[in-house]
């Protein structure tokens, strides 16, 4: 069969969905890689994991009709040219667009992934934004269109499907919840958490749905108390989102000492490595990749009893849940860690049996496979 999988960005392609190419490959599949900007090098990558890398235009963000109509008349024509027996799209727009332009290049089946309904879903400390509510009511219009195209829409947790397909009555014929998009585990050894000085990181861009804000609240409160505690933030600040951290405060934040900031790295594993507990204060998740990671290398959790995240922790076996928009409770499990060193690697080692039996890419990879072939 020939399988069209549509995303985003190259890198996101790659990064997340390498083994599924791998997989699919390996069994004589052909596969059509479609990314919005491809390098060179990335294009040799996708070819060498055993798909053909193909290049469409796509405005990620905003309300531009035009962009997007393009975008719709481009995937078409081009699912035409290259006839796939299944289009598999994930991310928002791709699900919409993608979804659309396989029913008019009339592709036989039709495969939708949302790892997370995105901001316009998620609950904020303030009411959202007219534009941000604008972009929502548009969002579900466009969903409405595309899901009933639709064979099978997938989800990764429980909650997104109630959220969505079912408070805005959206008909679909298929929903699958996968449970998370997995890991290759030996990319993410295990190892014993440090516990000589207690280090806290934060993987993610730096934006308030993240819980970049608790986290460095926390942070100050823990720093008052424990001044040798460290804080690791990895991720970039997003100029162009209004809830991210501004540059002037992580400059003073860095300064004052309250947290080390490498900015976005591209191998996390040794920072992980060098940490103690992982932190994920976020509003909302599919099921969070740098949790799963943390998880298979060793790392008790603190995260949020919300969406996608609360699937990551059995409460006080591997970590501890928090309510969203907390950072006295996270505070308060940060200095349970500090005061309790032995329980991390208890703690850690729950972490890494859970993820072992979860988020083994290749188990999930089966399944996804099984969901895309099987009518």
């Amino acid at each position: 069969m020939k399988f069209a999988i549509i995303g985003t960005n190259a890198s996101t392609l790659i990064g997340f969905r390498k083994d599924l190419i791998k997989s699919l490959s390996s069994q004589g599949h052909d596969i059509l890689a479609f990314a919005i900007d491809y390098t060179k090098e990335q294009e040799n990558t996708v070819k060498n994991l055993g798909a053909i890398p193909i290049k469409y235009k796509l405005s990620r963000s905003g309300l531009n009709p035009i962009s997007d109509i393009k975008t719709l008349l481009q995937l078409t024509k081009l699912l035409k040219e290259n006839k796939p027996d299944i289009v598999f799209s994930y991310f928002s727009k791709p699900t919409i667009l993608g979804t659309i332009a396989a029913y008019l290049a009339k592709t036989p089946r039709r495969i939708a992934m949302l790892e997370g309904l995105g901001f316009p879903f998620t609950q904020q400390p303030k009411k959202l934004k007219i534009k941000t509510r604008l972009i929502k009511i548009v969002q579900v219009l466009l969903y409405r269109i595309s899901f009933s195209f639709l064979d099978n829409i997938i989800f990764l947790n429980h909650d997104a499907p109630k959220d969505l397909v079912e408070k805005y009555k959206l008909k679909v014929k298929k929903i699958t919840i996968l449970g998370g998009i997995g890991l290759n585990l030996n990319e993410y050894p295990y190892s014993k958490a440090p516990t000589d000085i207690i280090r806290f990181i934060f993987v993610g861009r730096l934006l308030a749905e993240k819980g970049i804000h608790e986290y460095v609240k926390a942070s100050k409160i823990v720093k008052e108390k424990y001044p040798n505690t460290e804080f690791i933030v990895l991720g970039n600040l997003d100029k162009d989102n209004p809830g991210s951290l501004t540059k002037e405060e992580l400059d003073n934040l860095i300064s004052d000492g309250i947290i080390i900031h490498p900015g976005h790295v591209n191998n996390v594993q040794p920072w992980i490595a060098n940490s103690s507990v992982f932190v994920l204060p976020s509003y909302r998740e599919g099921i969070p990749r740098s949790t799963q990671e943390a998880m298979a290398m060793g790392r008790p959790i603190i995260t949020t009893d919300a969406p996608g995240c609360r699937e990551t922790v059995k409460d006080g076996v591997n970590g501890f849940l928090v309510p969203k928009f907390n950072a006295i409770a996270l505070s308060d499990k940060m200095i349970h860690f500090i005061k309790n060193p032995d329980v991390i690697n208890i703690m850690g080692a729950e972490s890494n049996k859970i993820a072992t039996s979860n988020y083994n890419v290749n188990i999930i990879n089966e399944n996804l496979i099984k969901v895309l072939t099987i009518k």
